[in-house]
């Protein structure tokens, strides 16, 4: 039961600071490191790892580090023949810089990320045999609209991680199965504030299925025409939460494909969310399926 993610992939330039500069100051650093990020490269090595086949559609710089980002992928056990290979535009790239108050601020450049401008035939032919696509908005929205029609059309469950949160087209709504956002999301998604259940019933209206998470007080699914199904998150000392909610999607949807019951992939994305957390690191934090299926027991037993 395969997994298509189609999305972004970013090598992730850290840079550790005693403060963010401000305008025209310049500061000095020798803390300095590379990752690999990108929300669609996350999400795909959290399925795969979670024990779903998956396939990844993307694009990277014919340059080393989309080599460093794709030597994961392939680590990871994804199917890598239908990324592209941008000639004329480098690889994604995210520059964070983080101070001694583990505050943030973040400059992306989307390079080959943003030459996703259309689906080529064969990224069709794959969406087309795929059981499940998750997606996120890191990558042009004329694509997500046309991946998610693919899929819909070929009798796929199509999911959208809607990050970072745009308006949604109702094009794309009418295509979706489920709408996974966290709770600042889900309030812009509903057009209003309120509890997690009014959140959800209020998306409900437009989409099948809804999944709220809620960091570290869990997460609430909502299917039309049923009761919400909620579950805490396990209490766990957090290390880094970097990467964690891109562990919870992919987990989930692996979940989904290997066709675990509502409640069981809530438990085996948190658990999975849960173990992340515990490690520092975005990719190298992401844990396998028999550390998942160890953490469901001991987590929700």
């Amino acid at each position: 039961m395969s997994v298509v993610i189609l999305g972004s992939a970013n090598v992730d330039v850290i840079i550790e600071l005693d403060r963010i500069p401000g305008p025209g100051e310049t500061v000095l650093t020798d803390a300095s490191d590379r990752g690999r990020g990108g929300k669609g490269n996350n999400q795909a090595i959290a399925a795969a790892r979670a024990g779903a086949p998956t396939v990844f559609l993307g694009a990277v710089g014919a340059d080393e580090s989309g080599d460093f980002l794709l030597e994961a992928q392939r680590e990871a056990g994804i199917d890598v023949t239908h990324v592209r290979r941008i000639e004329d535009a480098p690889s994604g790239t995210a520059y964070v810089m983080v101070d001694s108050r583990a505050e943030n601020a973040i400059v992306v450049v989307a390079g080959a990320n943003g030459q996703l401008l259309s689906l080529t035939d064969a990224e069709r032919e794959v969406l087309r045999g795929a059981d499940a696509l998750l997606m996120q908005l890191e990558v042009p929205m004329a694509t997500v609209l046309e991946a998610a029609a693919q899929t819909k059309r070929a009798g796929g469950y199509v999911v959208l991680n809607a990050a970072p949160y745009a308006e949604l087209p109702d094009e794309l709504i009418a295509n979706l199965d489920l709408l996974m956002v966290n709770e600042h999301e889900a309030a812009l998604a509903a057009g209003r504030s309120g509890t997690p259940e009014e959140l959800a019933a209020t998306i409900g209206e437009r989409v099948p299925d809804v999944l709220i998470t809620l960091g570290a007080a869990g997460s609430l699914l909502q299917r039309r025409g049923s009761d919400p199904v909620r579950i805490n998150a396990p209490k766990v000392d957090a290390v880094d939460t970097t990467g964690a909610g891109d562990t919870f999607a992919g987990a989930y949807v692996a979940a989904t494909v290997a066709g675990l019951p509502e409640q069981g992939r809530l438990e085996y994305a948190a658990a999975a969310a849960a173990l992340a957390v515990q490690r520092p690191g975005a990719v190298a934090s992401i844990p396998r399926a028999d550390e998942i299926q160890d953490a469901v027991r001991r987590y929700f037993a």
